[in-house]
């Protein structure tokens, strides 16, 4: 299957960190091979780059993981294709406007049925299951919401409905952002870690690469990145249960649904 990789900061923050180890599994210590993505927000805008070449032998991935560039939202994506060939219309993350905001998304997993789901205005541009899934779901979310964009808890909650419908099809794991929050939907694997003062020294666990957060971070700094597996292997990372949705705003967790609520 594919990884996903997000995050969420209450200050302009680089991805390099962790985008570092996230591109050591796109073909090298992992087996997704089949393309990479990623969007940036800063203040609303988003810019996103697409590369269906392994993200371990792409110049461009390369690139990224040496720039600074700050932003305060990412979803990244590197796959394995199941479901469409390897393209570059079939690279995650997937974009399209709802209420004057650019929607991005990916995800990892399979959905039987997928091809099923009905669509309108929002067509797919590649013919994966995931995007067919996130047409499906900008859809559902227009029309019931109309041309009113809901407050933050009333959106995650239906979020969180459209997310555990895809759940019944089969390994719906994905990120899903406006600009504003960051939605994290887990069936499978999803993991997370707040970063705070007293910031600490962390160590990738696919690459020798090692940073110490507290001499590239001031003390307000909260920082989370949310990942398929964690990327580190000396911090605490949690682990999000199947069928949780968590709503990541400036760092901080702003909405929490379990299974049992």
């Amino acid at each position: 299957m594919c990884e996903l990789l997000g995050m969420s900061a209450n200050v302009p923050t680089d991805i390099c960190f962790s985008f570092s180890g996230l591109i050591a599994r796109g073909g090298r210590t992992g087996p997704h091979r089949d393309g990479w993505g990623m969007a940036m927000y800063r203040d609303g805008h988003v810019w996103t780059m697409h590369d269906p070449r392994p993200s371990c032998d792409s110049d461009l991935a390369e690139v990224m993981s040496k720039s600074s560039l700050k932003c305060d939202i990412v979803i990244s994506h590197i796959r394995q294709a199941n479901v469409g060939a390897v393209s570059l219309p079939n690279t995650h993350p997937f974009s399209r406007v709802l209420w004057g905001k650019t929607w991005t998304y990916a995800h990892n997993g399979q959905l039987e049925g997928a091809e099923l789901l009905p669509v309108g205005i929002h067509q797919p541009l590649g013919s994966t299951d995931s995007e067919r899934a996130f047409c499906w779901m900008i859809e559902q979310l227009s029309t019931r919401f109309g041309e009113q964009e809901p407050d933050l808890i009333i959106l995650a909650e239906a979020i969180t409905e459209l997310a555990l419908q895809m759940k019944d099809k089969g390994v719906f794991n994905m990120m899903l952002s406006d600009g504003t929050a960051l939605y994290c939907f887990c069936t499978t694997k999803l993991h997370w870690i707040v970063r705070r003062a007293p910031f600490k020294k962390a160590t990738l666990s696919d690459e020798d690469i090692s940073i110490n957060f507290q001499e590239v971070t001031s003390d307000k700094d909260v920082v989370t990145v949310i990942a398929t597996q964690p990327l580190t292997h000396d911090e605490e990372w949690a682990q999000m249960l199947p069928g949780e949705l968590c709503v990541f705003q400036g760092g901080e967790v702003v909405f929490q649904k379990k299974p049992s609520e």
